[in-house]
């Protein structure tokens, strides 16, 4: 997949007769993501057309809403899943205040329609864009019947009956709810960051634990402790994941996301590292002692472990 940060860029690189166009967030790239980008892809290879995406960097809310806590992925996060959805190209537009202003003739005029050769416009069913999301599937097809361009709406999708969105998927998150949150992303909920320096109180108790450092702008699940894969150069381990505010320590109210790594007793700090939450033991808890924290600890590693065992 090649990124593009400018429309011009994007009309020097493609060199196919047919090219086919969809526009979204895809924050997550969730189940409803992955069925509407495969079926967009597998139409491309039928015709013989490049899939390009349009999408926009910040997330609007970011910008119009100044909301932090928010995304499910981050922006090179996305890069890598739509990636794996067989995109081509990948037109990150940059959005401002300014950007959003535009009426929704003018964005598809400047960002769709100055292609030539365009096949298809496929739209969410839930996609409104321009100035005040005044653009919809009604205006989007009477402007590209206009330009001889077909576009298609895709149907909403809906999970046993229940519909799949980033919204939803961010609500599961915050409460915790991690095997639902798997269940609509079609893969592990996952954060990624560097290994920073923590209190070190962990290796003080004996369990000590690598601190993630995380992007603001995600979402993090509830506070509480989970069993969690990890991953450092390509290379897997078992893990338990706490999230929360060290409440046994007095800490305050920073959050932090501690895991410690299974029958794993290397230095990693400064490294890379991406943990995968699987599922969740309980939530987060004071301890009126460190040896009941001590004992308390003891149990979810056992649980972690009984989990793995059972796979």
């Amino acid at each position: 997949m090649i990124v593009i940060k400018n429309i011009n860029d994007l009309k020097t690189v493609y060199s196919e007769d047919k090219i086919q166009v969809t526009i979204g967030n895809f924050d997550g790239v969730h189940l409803g993501h992955k069925e509407f980008l495969s079926r967009i892809s597998l139409d491309c290879k039928q015709q013989k057309c490049k899939f390009v995406v349009i999408t926009f960097v910040p997330h609007p809310v970011q910008i119009l809403k100044a909301q932090s806590s928010f995304l499910i992925n981050t922006f090179l996060e996305r890069r890598e899943l739509l990636a794996q959805c067989g995109v081509d190209y990948l037109l990150e537009v940059d959005f401002t205040r300014d950007f959003s202003t535009l009426l929704p003739e003018e964005f598809l005029s400047k960002f769709v329609f100055s292609f030539p050769s365009i096949d298809k416009v496929y739209l969410g069913h839930d996609f409104v864009f321009g100035a005040n999301k005044s653009g919809n599937y009604k205006l989007a097809k009477n402007l590209c019947e206009k330009e001889n361009i077909k576009l298609i709406l895709q149907d909403e999708f809906l999970l046993n009956n229940n519909s799949v969105s980033s919204s939803v998927v961010r609500t599961a998150i915050l409460n915790g709810e991690i095997e639902k949150v798997s269940t609509y992303l079609g893969r592990a909920y996952f954060l990624s960051g560097r290994v920073i320096k923590g209190q070190g109180r962990g290796k003080q108790i004996g369990f000590p634990t690598a601190n993630i450092e995380f992007g603001k702008e995600l979402i993090v699940p509830a506070r509480g402790v989970y069993i969690t894969r990890t991953t450092i150069h390509d290379m897997t381990y078992n893990s338990v994941t706490n999230i929360g505010i060290n409440p046994t320590f007095n800490m305050g109210i920073e959050i932090n996301i501690e895991t410690h790594l299974l029958d794993f007793n290397r230095d990693i700090y400064g490294e890379e590292m991406r943990v995968s939450f699987l599922k969740k033991i309980r939530d987060e808890k004071k301890f009126t002692s460190v040896n009941e924290l001590i004992a308390q600890i003891d149990n979810d590693v056992l649980a972690a472990k009984l989990f793995f065992k059972s796979e």
